[in-house]
């Protein structure tokens, strides 16, 4: 009985649904492995795709989070649950300090919005009109500061709390992806007449803060990443999945004759009848490199000989 081989996974297709969703279409795939990869993607997009989020802030006149602010309709709490809800991206990997002050008198209708905050230039905000409070006395202002981390998965507000670099500053509890949603869909597909395949279709959603292709990519590295520290040394044969074409290194095929190392009658000769580099080269029969003009069968033995050292 002959036994089959598990072939390697093929990303077929990637259809861009909109700026932040995108369908990855894997196929053929052995037997089975459409739950086993899209399983392991889904889970890894959700929980350790790298994000940002703010982990504490303070405003000025409230010394804790059970206060109400002067001049702001929403109390400390309602104005946590809104920070938790802006959607960050950092560049840097240390924590960062934003200090921000914003007046009644600056903004429409009293409404302070992620947009209305100066991020420095590592910073970027996925949706500036997520709403942080109204000011309601055209007199008012709101002064606060946030501390901006990068992370994977999700902060506890107790860990946070602990973490806190100021000790002065409130502490949120955060969730640094910036993967949304992710949906899978297995199917059977045919290879020739063999129905014994999968299809995976994988649909991923984000913030704005990276694109679906950028997460699905850095969640294959981290599992493979995982995968080869447990391998050790084991190799496990595989093949390119059906109907796809092996990559081919054709770099050499690009060398000029001169650098092929061959004796310089044979290479002017070759040279002279217009074959410059190995690919020329290599589109010959041998029948039709001994029609060459000064060409010999020492030449041609001596071509044949440096192109099994080359390919």
């Amino acid at each position: 009985m002959t036994t089959k081989v598990i072939h390697e996974a093929n990303l077929a297709e990637v259809n861009q649904l909109s700026d932040n969703s995108a369908e990855f279409v894997i196929r053929p795939l052995f037997y089975g492995y459409g739950n086993t990869l899209g399983n392991s993607l889904r889970r890894v997009l959700l929980s350790s795709v790298k994000g940002a989020a703010i982990t504490s802030f303070s405003i000025d006149g409230a010394s804790h989070e059970y206060t109400a602010v002067p001049g702001v309709r929403e109390d400390v709490v309602d104005i946590m649950l809104n920070l938790k809800n802006i959607r960050l991206k950092s560049h840097s990997d240390e924590p960062v300090e934003v200090s921000f002050e914003v007046k009644a008198s600056d903004i429409t209708d009293g409404k302070v919005t992620a947009g209305d905050i100066k991020f420095p230039a590592d910073i970027e905000v996925g949706n500036p009109d997520q709403i942080i409070c109204h000011l309601d006395d055209k007199n008012a202002s709101l002064k606060m500061r946030l501390i901006v981390e990068t992370g994977r998965g999700y902060l506890s507000i107790d860990r946070s709390s602990n973490d806190r670099i100021h000790s002065d500053m409130i502490a949120l509890d955060a969730v640094f992806t910036p993967v949304l949603r992710v949906r899978f869909k297995v199917e059977n597909t045919r290879v020739g007449q063999d129905m014994n395949y999968q299809q995976l279709t994988l649909t991923v959603d984000t913030d704005g803060t990276i694109t679906p292709q950028e997460a699905f990519e850095e969640a294959a590295a981290i599992l493979v990443n995982q995968y080869t520290a447990l391998a050790g040394g084991t190799v496990v044969e595989s093949a390119p999945a059906p109907g796809v074409e092996p990559e081919v290194d054709d770099s050499g095929l690009a060398l000029p004759i001169e650098e092929l190392g061959l004796s310089a009658r044979t290479a002017n000769a070759l040279i002279n009848n217009d074959i410059k580099t190995v690919r020329d080269l290599v589109a010959l029969s041998e029948v039709d490199l001994k029609d060459l003009k000064g060409f010999g069968s020492k030449a041609l033995d001596e071509v044949k000989e440096k192109l099994t050292e080359l390919l």
